[in-house]
């Protein structure tokens, strides 16, 4: 399954090069996604690594938490493979631009993939710094000066993150020199041997290496820019799959040195960091003027709570997991909305979207429900992992849950009073009539709206036990 999970992109692509057909570009990326899913499928029923070389087969590998971040994916990728039809039916046809556009989107795809299975630590750095390459120009598809800014400064940012890591790495493997490997497994089962000094040293410049990439403050620059200016399907990706291959490796990481006697380190920087990230979100959510940024500080907000979760550690890990999930379902649904709205009002302005429900009431409501869903009004999801969120910050301190509330107000606050302009406000900016949406602009969003209230409604069995065991590989 994973041999064909990393394989598949590369044969699409070269189908894409070969026959330059429109229907190719467009059918190229739902093939791949489809396939995506099915082999998510395989690898949660309990499939290996057959398919891979004997070689590099032990480089790959599964547990709760890649089987969960590996099916988000999945989720947030058929989702945007289908949403992209729509998306460029409202867009002038540029075939090489969409050529180029439904390569990267695979290859960048693969690449997650890769980095979410990986079982070495050098081979995630690796394909992380694939997503780098990939996504950039994917970021830069519109072709503007905004999204040539945009793009720049993720690679900028990006790419020094990245070296951060990398160096981080290297102080890992001096300091377990008696280990002698680099795969996860093995440093977690022999962290006790792992020379602290050396252990801290490389936790901070991982924090702030893989920080970077998963866009906690304060180095969460490159994010709002590039969530803003890149085509709403890739915003969706970025801000729903990207951070989480970003976080994965961060929690891997953190399974490591948890596993040590000097975890308490490890978790006080968690947190702070979280309450940072929180803290900044907040503040730049109340004088918001572009609703595609609103939402980028809003997914810094959300890494924040997820880092929140980690560094309290108890039932904040279940909490961290279930809004993980949370968090890649409905913001995706937002992102892809943001296009629709886009292509209705021509701005990404907030103040020149207004009156959306009498315009289009479906894209209407999908953006109040979504921001719903996102602010953790019951009975979605993100309620009850932020309900445990603050029931995990009490049992640490009262003053520690109510600067965590009064974060989380500022943020609804902010949010609310920008999508309640934008669905009930009088219209200032007329609606343009020349979008075609179809089913394919809107069906992604319920599905995912559905399931989002599937899982605060129930949380069905399997994927509990998923959350359960995936939480509970993190001491």
């Amino acid at each position: 399954m994973i041999g064909l999970l990393l394989a598949t992109p590369i044969g699409l692509s070269l189908c894409v090069l070969f026959f330059r057909k429109r229907m190719v570009f467009r059918f190229a990326p739902l093939v791949h996604a489809l396939i995506t899913i099915i082999c998510t499928a395989g690898l949660a029923l309990g499939s290996n690594a057959a398919g891979l070389p004997r070689w590099i087969a032990p480089y790959f590998g599964t547990d709760a938490i890649s089987i969960l971040f590996l099916a988000l994916m999945s989720l947030v990728y058929l989702a945007t493979a289908i949403y992209s039809f729509s998306y460029f039916r409202n867009s002038d046809y540029q075939p090489m631009r969409e050529a180029l556009f439904a390569i990267c989107l695979m290859l960048f795809v693969a690449a997650m993939s890769a980095a979410l299975l990986s079982t070495h630590l050098a081979f995630f750095w690796v394909f992380l710094e694939m997503t780098t390459l990939t996504t950039a120009v994917l970021i830069y598809h519109e072709r503007t000066k905004s999204a040539l800014e945009a793009t720049w400064k993720y690679v900028f940012i990006c790419s020094i993150g990245i070296t951060l890591a990398f160096v981080g790495i290297i102080l890992l493997s001096l300091g377990s020199r008696s280990i002698e490997s680099l795969f996860i497994h093995d440093l977690i089962q022999h962290a006790d041997q792992i020379q602290p000094f050396w252990l801290k040293m490389a936790f901070a410049f991982i924090l702030v290496g893989f920080g970077t990439k998963i866009g906690i403050a304060p180095i969460h620059a490159w994010l709002p820019d590039a969530h803003s200016e890149a085509p709403s399907p890739i915003s969706a990706l970025l801000s729903g799959t990207l951070l989480n291959t970003a976080l994965i490796g961060y929690i891997r990481f953190y399974q490591i040195i948890t596993a040590t006697s000097v975890s308490a380190y490890a978790r006080h920087l968690t947190l702070a960091v979280g309450f940072l990230s929180l803290l900044i979100s907040a503040a730049f959510m109340l004088r918001i003027v572009n609703y595609k940024r609103m939402l980028a500080y809003s997914s810094i907000e959300n890494m924040g709570l997820i880092f929140i979760g980690l560094g309290l550690g108890g039932v904040g890990l279940f909490a961290a997991m279930l809004h993980t999930a949370a968090h890649s379902l409905s913001k995706t649904v937002l992102f892809l909305t943001t296009g629709n709205i886009y292509h209705l009002y021509g701005s990404k302005r907030i103040a020149d979207v207004h009156g959306l429900l009498s315009k289009s009431p479906a894209n209407g409501w999908i953006w109040m429900l979504s921001f719903l869903a996102i602010s953790g009004v019951p009975p979605f999801p993100a309620f009850f992992s932020k309900f445990m969120l603050v029931q995990a910050c009490y049992e640490q301190s009262g003053w520690l849950a109510i600067l965590f509330l009064l974060l989380l107000v500022i943020v609804f606050a902010g949010m609310a009073g920008v999508v309640l302009e934008m669905i009930f406000g009088a219209e200032s900016h007329p609606a343009q009539s020349a979008i075609r949406s179809g089913w394919q602009g809107i069906v992604p969003q319920i599905a995912l709206l559905m399931l989002s209230l599937v899982i605060g409604l129930s949380i069905p069995g399997p994927i509990r036990m998923l959350l359960d065991r995936a939480a509970e590989l993190i001491p």
